[in-house]
């Protein structure tokens, strides 16, 4: 049988198992005196709690700042559908009302054609004037409830939205650019222009101001 032989113990043996032992019980020492540090160590490592409440908080504020976009886009939508379908309503008449503004210039012309002559009638002829006053009037308000509306632009400023100028008439008591004769009546339905009116405009008078009109 073989007999094992063991290290000899010299000097230097045991002066480097002192040393060793000697910075175990520091070591030790060391993290039981500081328990707060050898945690932060192991968070350093491993992410640690604070990381991933970080995480958690970003990943917070991401999802919040998505959901509130998400909102805006939503009420945006509903604020633009709102819109359209409040358009459609008043101007999806358009061609209809522009058709009868035919209907509205021949009453007009059949009333001015008699001039002077309506002040003398009498009987029938009175009553049939009155008649087609009455059907103008009717016309008009009907118009009206349905967005339309006449033009008056006499006095008012030039507008070229508005307006379309026919003629200029030398007039130094108003200002130039002003309305002064209305040849044919324009109309407006909800904010836009359904046919310019066509004015005569004035020139020769001071400048028009942007507060007139």
């Amino acid at each position: 049988m073989t007999k094992q032989t063991s290290r000899p113990d010299t000097p230097e043996t045991a002066a480097a198992e002192t040393a060793s032992d000697e910075h175990a019980r520091v070591d030790a020492t060391a993290a039981a005196a500081h328990p707060l540090d050898a945690a932060a160590a192991v968070n350093a490592v491993d992410g640690g709690p604070e990381s991933r409440v970080a995480e958690l908080e970003a990943e917070r504020d991401a999802l919040k700042d998505k959901l509130l976009r998400a909102l805006a886009d939503v009420e945006n939508i509903r604020r633009r559908a709102e819109r359209e379908v409040a358009d459609a309503r008043i101007y999806a008449k358009t061609n209809f009302a522009r058709d009868m503004l035919s209907v509205a210039d021949n009453v007009r012309r059949a009333l001015e054609s008699l001039g002077d002559a309506r002040e003398g009638l009498e009987g029938p002829a009175k009553t049939l004037v009155e008649g087609i006053e009455l059907t103008e009037r009717d016309l008009l308000h009907t118009l009206e409830r349905h967005g339309v509306k006449k033009l008056d632009p006499v006095g008012d400023k030039f507008d070229p939205n508005l307006h379309q100028a026919m003629f200029e008439i030398p007039d130094e008591s108003v200002p130039s650019g002003t309305v002064v004769q209305v040849v044919q009546t324009g109309y407006v339905i909800g904010e836009r222009c359904l046919r310019p009116a066509m004015v005569g405009v004035s020139k020769g008078g001071p400048k028009a101001t942007n507060g007139e009109g």
